[in-house]
């Protein structure tokens, strides 16, 4: 009696998948070419190493030579470079969904001229309040209550 039992059950283990088919249920297959799903967007990485000119502050063209702007986030996520007048570093963080976050300043205390001195704190704001990050047209872009930022690579 065991040894029909035993067989039994090994004949229904070896047909199960061609009764599953009978019964309407069909293997999983990949879905058509036309109707395949979107694979989820990949999230951008932040460009550590890279250095960067400023552009523009809020669609206004900033000093171009040697008063530009320019900065670096390197590996180790500090933030350094120029503002116009005085050099400045921070800690930066890129988050993930292309936040941003970064620290207080450490500057140097240089005077410069007026109008210098004002694009160069208009500058920082925007640098220190960036919440949001993007690289459009090659651009980099930093979003936050400062201002839009938007900076070229720079050698």
């Amino acid at each position: 009696m065991n040894c029909r039992y035993a067989l039994i059950v090994l004949a229904l283990l070896v047909a199960s998948p061609a009764l599953a088919q009978r019964a309407g249920q069909r293997p999983q297959q990949a879905p058509p070419a036309g109707n395949a799903q979107q694979q989820p967007r990949q999230e951008k990485q932040f460009p550590l190493g890279a250095s960067w000119a400023a552009d523009t502050l809020n669609d206004r063209q900033l000093p171009r030579g040697d008063k530009r702007p320019s900065f670096t986030l390197d590996q180790t996520l500090r933030l350094r470079g120029f503002g116009g007048c005085n050099t400045f570093s921070a800690t930066a963080y890129p988050l993930r969904g292309q936040s941003f976050a970064v620290g207080p300043f450490a500057i140097t205390k240089r005077e410069c001229a007026k109008d210098i001195m004002a694009t160069e704190r208009a500058f920082f704001i925007a640098l220190r309040t960036a919440q949001r990050w993007d690289i459009v047209g090659g651009q980099l872009v930093l979003v936050g209550q400062g201002g839009v930022l938007k900076s070229d690579r720079s050698l």
